[in-house]
């Protein structure tokens, strides 16, 4: 193909903008909860983010990658103009990383995913034709953006409960906290783990059988239980025989449990959606390298997925305050035991999401999983206000990632022809 040098360039360069922009703002999913219930300095949040963002992203995110690469368009009617994909992929990254600038600068917390699905359905629809999109795989991923907060919202509400019902509403808040608290870490450690086996260790050529995988990870979860333990046995607590004021002593205990379950949260996201950036780059590199040829099937280079991993991290160091900020304390007012709940119970469904390839949206299911601890409360624990905003923010990053592909695909169109 002409130009194929400076295809790879820019496809890296808009590639790791668009991964910038998902750390800047689609990391707050990962960290807000933390931060909003104090659990977390911000800076301890960052640093944790940083390391789990990246391994769930370099180990964990060749599976959903799959779904964005192909599926979304026809790519047997580019077999005779494979430089279109090329512009138009160029031009989703470039749209998408955009909107996400803007968005972060403004602290709005917006999808990713709806940035980048958003951009490949506008620039094929009026590129190349309404008959290229698969109007039925879209249709399919519009349908998780639905379920995925459903999901969320349900596993949170019940996960709340559970705490209320053996911890909270008891007579002794405290013992049963220190009694309970371990099995909760264990299933927030085994579920890491897990989808480590199963999908993290293929990529790094290390195959494991299912019994392996979980006999490590029960292994693994009961080692961070053992931990999780010990920290709470090291706590400080003033003996408080009052039932009251007990209970930010068993918010100290949560605040333990809230480490793992940012761990889990972090590295489920990035597994998740480092596909959004890294996607439409493997599109790239495989026609540009195949000499023109859309390959049906591709291997993900490893130097692929490292570029989104090192792009999230970046983009979360340098500017995720703003929308960690909006996320945290906006939407209701958190404790460490309500941030837990969201916490395990959105990063279980992203999670789900990434082992079987769905690209489902952090921001939904983070917001379902808040939604459904303030259910839990009652709906006046709820700020409406905020979540109408944030509501708002989802309704406009849609045509706005098209509008923007269309425009850019025309330019790069019109340089390069």
């Amino acid at each position: 193909m002409d130009h194929s040098i400076i295809y790879l360039v820019l496809a890296g360069c808009f590639g790791l903008f668009m991964a910038w922009g998902i750390g800047a703002n689609d990391v707050a999913n990962a960290m807000a909860t933390s931060v909003g219930s104090k659990a977390l300095t911000l800076r301890n949040a960052v640093i944790i983010a940083a390391i789990f963002e990246f391994a769930g992203a370099f180990l964990a995110g060749g599976q959903v990658t799959a779904t964005i690469r192909k599926g979304i368009i026809d790519a047997s009617l580019l077999s005779n103009s494979p430089e279109l994909l090329v512009y138009g992929m160029l031009a989703a990254l470039l749209s998408a990383g955009i909107w996400l600038l803007v968005a972060t600068q403004y602290g709005l917390p917006v999808s990713t995913t709806h940035s980048i699905v958003g951009a490949i359905v506008g620039f094929a629809a009026v590129g190349i034709g309404m008959e290229a999109v698969n109007w039925g795989k879209v249709g399919s991923i519009a349908a998780s953006w639905v379920v995925s907060p459903v999901i969320a919202g349900a596993l949170a509400y019940a996960l709340f409960r559970s705490v209320q019902i053996l911890i909270l509403d008891t007579s002794n808040p405290m013992k049963n906290a220190k009694r309970f608290v371990p099995f909760y870490i264990f299933l927030t450690g085994a579920m890491i783990s897990l989808v480590t086996m199963f999908k993290g260790l293929k990529h790094i050529g290390l195959d494991l059988t299912n019994l392996e995988c979980y006999g490590i990870s029960v292994i693994i979860g009961a080692l961070c239980a053992i931990i999780g333990s010990y920290l709470i046995k090291r706590l400080s607590f003033k003996k408080r025989e009052v039932h009251s004021y007990q209970f930010h002593d068993v918010e100290l205990v949560f605040g333990v449990l809230m480490i793992f379950t940012a761990c889990a949260m972090a590295f489920a996201h990035g597994s998740n959606d480092v596909a959004n950036a890294v996607g439409p780059v493997a599109a790239i590199v495989s026609i540009v390298t195949n000499n023109g040829v859309i390959a049906q099937n591709s291997i993900m280079p490893i130097w692929i997925l490292l570029l989104g991993a090192v792009g999230i991290v970046a983009g979360l160091m340098m500017y995720g305050h703003k929308v960690i900020a909006t996320v945290g304390s906006g939407i209701t007012d958190l404790t460490p035991s309500r941030g837990f709940c969201c916490n395990l119970a959105a990063s279980t469904t992203v999670v789900i999401a990434s082992g079987t390839g769905l690209p489902i949206s952090t921001t939904h299911t983070l917001v379902g999983a808040v939604l459904g601890v303030g259910f839990a409360r009652g709906i006046s624990a709820l700020n409406l206000r905020v979540i109408g905003s944030i509501f708002m923010s989802w309704v406009i990053t849609l045509p706005a990632g098209a509008i923007l592909a269309i425009i850019f695909f025309y330019i790069l169109k019109t340089i390069f022809a």
